[in-house]
């Protein structure tokens, strides 16, 4: 099969299983979001709470997804991913219990988002992972952009269908149904045949953790590409987080403003995933992350000035398109340039400075917003990606092909 077909990854049965498994379990986890967030607001009535929880869900991730790594480059990656689907049942088992019964204290919802984050931070190395063994490496664009659609379509699904189950089913059930979704991704993992290779074995825990950082540093373009995305998710990435802030203060919208503020960020990154799909490869990379790094940057910087609402709406089109067109392609570009043996922990690596640096990025710009206006903290954070956007897009890539460790001439961007 030809890797310019669109939507190619699809063609292969393991990851069409895998990824129909996948939209129905991110809906199910995008309504537990929504229902988390409203139940821990009705609970306390307090915003630091709701950080709290959203800190307590991301700090793991921080914490744990290294270790991940080492797990995904010595286990069969598709074990790995039904264990982790299985133990994410029980907090949202719980949840919906706890809430039924009302019980439920957001102390027990903070420790229930502790441990999901927990899981999460061994899922992601063994999922991102897994997914070059499923379609192999002409066709690993494609799938990731695919699986950034199927996230980005839940995103949109998922909220739509907790609204409607709260309103008429009651809190509770939006718990219940993400558990049950979790069956699906269950059943289609146990259906695919490929289990995942394992790739390393131990040679001490900080040796293998040195392994992967020790490639990175060595591959210019792919360190290059870690330090833009650490930058992001500092000082970019975060802003969703301050849109209720523009809502009320700036456009005073309430919210429905919100709503449609989110929903841009969302349409732009569905967009971009959907792009990438339909093209299913890029030729020069670098060139796309350049344009998409700079697009996002300015987009936000925009974001933080404008006055008008639907000009807002539009800037958060392009801020959300090129974030994700970034990060699917770096996502891939690292995939491809990792040799077998040490993918799970250069990937790990990837989603330490993605999610983990999140909440860092989310305090740092919350002090900002706390001593100066929101507008002028992302304004700032929004000038601070320009630059590293530049210095990104201008930085020397014309270096001699390095090869990893099966002699192999690494991939350029």
């Amino acid at each position: 099969m030809k890797n310019s077909e669109k939507f190619s990854a699809l063609y292969f049965r393991d990851f069409r299983l895998f990824w129909f498994g996948q939209l129905i379990s991110l809906s199910g986890t995008w309504m537990q979001s929504v229902a988390q967030g409203w139940l821990v607001y009705s609970l306390t009535k307090s915003p630091f709470y709701l950080g709290i929880v959203a800190a307590a869900s991301t700090l793991p991730i921080l914490l744990f997804t290294l270790i991940g790594g080492i797990i995904a480059d010595r286990f069969r990656k598709r074990n790995l991913i039904i264990l982790t689907q299985v133990l994410s049942i029980m907090p949202a088992l719980l949840l919906g219990i706890l809430t039924d019964l009302n019980i439920i204290t957001v102390y027990q919802v903070i420790a229930l988002a502790f441990f999901l984050g927990t899981v999460n931070a061994f899922d992601m190395p063994a999922r991102q992972s897994f997914l070059v063994e499923m379609v192999g490496k002409g066709h690993l664009l494609n799938a990731i952009a695919l699986n950034s659609a199927a996230f980005n379509g839940a995103r949109i699904i998922g909220p739509v269908i907790a609204g409607l189950a709260i309103a008429y089913l009651g809190l509770p059930a939006c718990f219940y149904i993400n558990a049950a979704s979790f069956v699906a991704v269950i059943i289609a993992l146990s259906l695919i045949k490929n289990r995942g290779e394992i790739t390393a074995t131990s040679k001490g825990f900080l040796k293998d953790i040195s392994e992967g950082f020790n490639f990175i540093k060595a591959q210019k373009d792919i360190l290059y590409m870690i330090i833009l995305i650490s930058v992001f998710s500092l000082f970019g990435i975060p802003f969703t987080s301050f849109l209720p802030v523009f809502a009320e203060e700036i456009f005073q919208s309430g919210p429905r403003g919100l709503g449609l503020l989110v929903s841009a960020t969302g349409l732009g990154a569905f967009s971009a995933a959907m792009i990438l799909a339909i093209k299913s490869d890029i030729k020069n990379k670098k060139r796309y992350m350049s344009v998409s790094a700079i697009c996002f940057s300015i987009a936000l910087l925009a974001v933080s000035i404008s006055k008008v609402f639907w000009l807002s709406l539009i800037f958060l089109v392009f801020a959300g398109w090129g974030i994700v067109s970034f990060l699917a392609t770096a996502n891939s570009f690292i995939q491809l340039s990792a040799p077998d043996n040490l993918r799970g922990r250069v990937i790990s690596v990837y989603s330490l400075v993605f999610l983990g640096f999140t909440p860092i990025g989310n305090f740092l710009i919350g002090i900002l917003s706390h001593s100066f206006k929101t507008t002028n903290a992302v304004s700032v954070s929004a000038l601070i990606c320009i630059i590293a956007s530049i210095l990104f897009s201008v930085s020397d890539s014309r270096q001699p092909s390095h090869k990893n460790n099966a002699g192999i001439p690494m991939p350029r961007l």
